[in-house]
């Protein structure tokens, strides 16, 4: 089991800035593939970002390419979400999730039903 953690969430102005953290316990050890998503009500969770295990990977969705940043801290069992240039169609709960994978393959995964773990989201507010 991963138990995991987001916070930095809040409400900004468009243009503005926002780090989101997710902090990872339990069976860290093994390694863990993470992904952002974000959702908004009556509409299904959106992929933002994944990075692999070893941090050398990330893949972004379009919609945010170029303005958000993950990256990850293993010492630490943290992972990251640098987000910059907030538009209000950012606005949503963001969550991260986790998914254990083979310590010697680079894995980065897409899709919710790929994740075993979930934290419990964070709200982001991005206001016009």
């Amino acid at each position: 089991q991963v138990h995991l953690v987001e916070s930095g969430g809040g409400l900004v102005q468009a243009g503005g800035s926002l780090m989101l953290s997710c902090a990872a316990s339990g069976r860290t050890f093994s390694p863990y593939t993470v992904g952002w998503f974000r959702q908004n009500p009556g509409k299904e969770r959106e992929f933002v970002a994944t990075i692999n295990w070893g941090g050398t990977r990330t893949y972004y969705a379009n919609s945010v390419k170029g303005r958000f940043t993950i990256s990850r801290n293993n010492a630490k069992n943290e992972v990251y979400l640098q987000m910059k240039t907030l538009q209000p169609e950012d606005t949503a709960v963001y969550y991260c999730a986790a998914a254990h994978v083979p310590r010697d393959q680079i894995v980065l995964l897409t899709y919710p039903r790929e994740f075993n773990y979930w934290g419990q989201g964070t709200q982001v507010t991005v206001s016009s």
